[in-house]
């Protein structure tokens, strides 16, 4: 391995069974890492102590062993990094960027409507100037300037985005004390040394505030590849709600083969649904084939074109 290999990463939340959708990314993201001769790692995000369980990691290691995705290396658990993420919050703290917030999701659906893209709803730095209120829970969130990010994602193109209007301040510390996601993740992928991020567009708006902590931190970011979210048949993206489109459903109906060719007519990797291996995609593997527009599967787990 050279400093300039490409290093791919999955990253699960145990919060139940992986579902067709976390597949699909986990399968792009392995094709894409593994056709320019990168590894590809594991990461099970077990942050969250109230919703992940050990059984679920356990299984989303089996069924991606099943689908032929091997990852590189042992698989990195966030819950055993407290120590670390630690670390990296009291750099942001002491920098005066760190502030305890003591509003509710109530308190800020009272003062404006979420984004009806997406649900977002945008932090008006409520508590920026109150005094800390000693013991009283808090979550703790991260200035944002006034100022555009902007990125281009190698498959969604170039996007800016303005911290302060569109995002603001946010939580890099829950009110519960577990570390958030935007703060775990911008350390893991550093220190894990990856250079690409592959995952599903509805994370499309967390890249600027990963960017920003990265620069904050002083963090070389990852390039990042978002993808269309596949849709069930009421036109929501799949989660794992939907026990028809889990892989502990699945596996007794279907092959490992016919998932990954199903997976792969999806994303425009093959004309036919056919059944195949991951692995003879690698050396074709092109982005230019993946689609834009989400894309809706019936309940025979065939992509509806």
């Amino acid at each position: 391995m050279t400093d300039n290999t490409v290093t791919g990463r999955f990253a699960p939340s145990p919060t139940g069974r992986m579902h067709l959708g976390n597949v699909f990314s986990a399968l792009l993201s392995w094709l894409s890492a593994r056709s320019k001769g990168g590894r590809w790692l594991l990461r099970i995000e077990d942050i969250d102590p109230g919703r992940c369980r050990e059984e679920y990691a356990r299984q989303a290691m089996d069924d991606l062993q099943w689908l032929g995705l091997e990852w590189d290396g042992e698989p990195v658990y966030q819950s055993r990094r407290g120590d670390i993420y630690r670390e990296y919050y009291d750099k942001l703290a002491a920098k005066g960027l760190v502030y305890p917030c003591y509003c509710t999701r109530a308190d800020l659906l009272a003062t404006q409507a979420p984004h009806e893209s997406d649900g977002r709803v945008v932090y008006p730095g409520t508590c920026r100037h109150f005094a800390p209120k000693p013991g009283v829970p808090a979550a703790m969130r991260l200035i944002v300037p006034d100022e555009d990010v902007a990125f281009a994602d190698l498959h969604y193109g170039r996007h800016s985005v303005n911290l302060a209007r569109q995002v603001g301040d946010f939580i890099i510390r829950r009110k519960d004390g577990a570390w958030a996601y935007q703060l775990a993740v911008v350390v893991d992928d550093a220190l894990m040394g990856v250079t690409e991020v592959v995952r599903g567009r509805d994370l499309l708006l967390s890249v600027p505030q990963q960017l920003y902590v990265a620069r904050l931190l002083g963090f070389a970011a990852p390039e990042f590849a978002h993808l269309p979210l596949l849709l069930g048949n009421g036109g929501q993206r799949l989660s794992k709600r939907d026990r028809s489109m889990d892989l502990g459903v699945l596996r007794q109906k279907y092959s490992a083969c016919d998932i990954i060719g199903c997976l792969a007519f999806a994303a425009g990797l093959q004309p036919e649904p056919a059944p195949v291996s991951a692995a003879s995609f690698v050396a074709g593997f092109d982005w230019s084939r993946v689609p834009c527009s989400d894309i809706l599967f019936n309940e025979e787990n065939l992509p509806v074109v």
